[in-house]
């Protein structure tokens, strides 16, 4: 859903109501940089009494419903593993007869440093599996996203080889502690623009640095 202002030469607030949080489902990948989306997604939903985000054949993920400035909101954990992730979230939106621009995607991003926060309305896959699997099937690139940055890779001898362990690995313990504080913060900036618009959001938490 897109909301608009109420003057009609306003532009139009983008309100999302599908949050997507990317990552690979099972044990083997829990809290690797990868996942970090399911992260916040789990955080997302502790924040509202009674949401529960479980198994759903039909989406090919998990999902859980809550109300937002009175409209449902859905909660969606693609299990397709990465690389197919756009599969599960058409599904959603075909069920919910959503529009892409409603759709508000959390992820994984090696171009910023580790809990670095950058929301954006629109933009590329920008080389993440899980955004170019999930544009292709929306067939657009107009839709909200909020990268969490997890610093980049040594590339210098295998440069594939580094990135696929980079994100699939864990978070050196230093690097743990920011990411377990920058979690709140992107759960607040997500909870913003549910309420008061991406670019709401975008303003105030875009550049903002953790405090540990």
């Amino acid at each position: 859903m897109v909301g608009t202002t109420s003057a009609t030469d306003s532009p139009a607030i983008v309100l999302p109501r599908l949050i997507v949080g990317l990552g690979n489902p099972g044990a083997k990948y829990d809290r690797t940089r990868h996942n970090i989306g399911f992260e916040i997604v789990d955080a997302l939903a502790k924040g509202f009494p009674g949401v529960a985000v479980a198994a759903n054949k039909r989406f090919q993920g998990e999902t859980g419903e809550f109300r937002s400035a009175g409209e449902r909101t859905v909660l969606l954990k693609p299990t397709t593993y990465m690389n197919k992730s756009g599969q599960s979230v058409r599904a959603v939106l075909d069920w919910y007869k959503l529009e892409p621009a409603s759709v508000l995607v959390v992820y994984d991003d090696m171009d910023l440093p580790v809990g670095k926060l950058r929301m954006r309305l629109s933009g590329g896959a920008g080389g993440h599996n899980g955004m170019k699997s999930i544009i292709s099937h929306l067939g657009t690139k107009e839709f909200p996203r909020l990268r969490v940055g997890v610093g980049s890779a040594d590339k210098s001898s295998d440069p594939d080889g580094a990135v696929v362990s980079h994100v699939l690995g864990r978070f050196a313990p230093e690097d743990r502690k920011i990411v377990d504080a920058v979690i709140p913060m992107a759960v607040d900036a997500i909870d913003l623009g549910l309420r008061k618009g991406i670019e709401r959001s975008m303003n105030l938490y875009n550049g903002r640095e953790v405090e540990l």
